[in-house]
């Protein structure tokens, strides 16, 4: 097991103001809490050093020995693990962090990360891959931890998914979530399932289409042409001729003849 090493100091004063202060000097407020600590302890940290106790590959699931520094004299030792963080929008800088004391002997929850290795075939031809998880809960020992979990993604073709059984898992380790839980899916190109989408049930009218030769309007068709949306009343102005009807001549001067 990959142990860092960290020095925090006990602080009794929780005010925002001195919260402030802290952070000003360089230094990160904090809580240590756990179920065998009791009541949860204020502490305050240097990021630097909290920076350097964790293992790159590890990351949040180090396992930590914290030395707990109460003035001068008294110190007490305690197993940890950075539990959460919270970062300034705009500055970047870790502005609080919670440490959560630990049982080495045993079993806890935390997330490990997953990465894809591999090219699906699925890809080949067109196919997307779909990762539904980018970590995977599990329950261990903290000496047990997986730094990462690899998924070979090349025999996937489209339509195929593979889920938390498909992975090998060490020895000690098990999911703390359900096997058939999918984490990653190859599904057919997007440009497809839309043009399938696109295709109009059989009969069903398209806008813009032209009707067959000698079919009839669709109902409301002649009233959705027409402006307004009602269809022209006969005799109105601009309405087409009745069937067999000849439209109205005109004479020389351009005016129409008078029956």
């Amino acid at each position: 097991m990959e142990v860092g090493k960290l020095t925090v100091h006990l602080r009794k004063n929780v005010s925002k103001g001195e919260n402030r202060k802290l952070r000003a000097q360089g230094l990160v407020p904090g809580v240590c809490y756990g179920a065998n600590l009791g009541a949860p302890l204020s502490i305050v940290v240097n990021p630097k050093e909290l920076k350097g106790s964790l293992d790159p590959a590890k990351g949040r699931n180090t396992v930590i020995e914290v030395t707990v520094q109460d003035g001068a004299a008294s110190a007490a030792r305690l197993t940890a693990m950075l539990w959460e963080y919270q970062i300034d929008a705009l500055r970047r800088n870790v502005t609080h962090i919670d440490l959560i004391s630990i049982d080495p002997n045993k079993a806890i929850e935390v997330e490990v990360p997953v990465e894809l290795v591999g090219k699906a075939i699925g890809t080949v031809d067109g196919g997307q891959i779909h990762v539904e998880r980018h970590s995977l809960p599990v329950k261990c020992r903290p000496a047990d931890i997986p730094v990462k979990f690899q998924i070979d993604i090349s025999p996937l073709a489209i339509g195929d998914a593979l889920h938390v059984s498909d992975l090998k898992m060490p020895a000690g380790v098990i999911a703390a979530i359900p096997e058939t839980f999918t984490l990653v899916t190859c599904v057919a190109p997007k440009a497809e399932k839309e043009a399938e989408a696109a295709v109009p049930a059989e009969g069903a009218l398209v806008e813009g289409a032209v009707p067959a030769e000698g079919a009839a309007p669709a109902e409301g068709a002649a009233a959705a042409a027409a402006p307004g949306g009602k269809a022209p009343a006969a005799g109105d102005k601009g309405a087409a001729p009745a069937k067999g009807g000849a439209p109205a001549k005109e004479d020389k001067k351009g005016g129409k003849d008078k029956k």
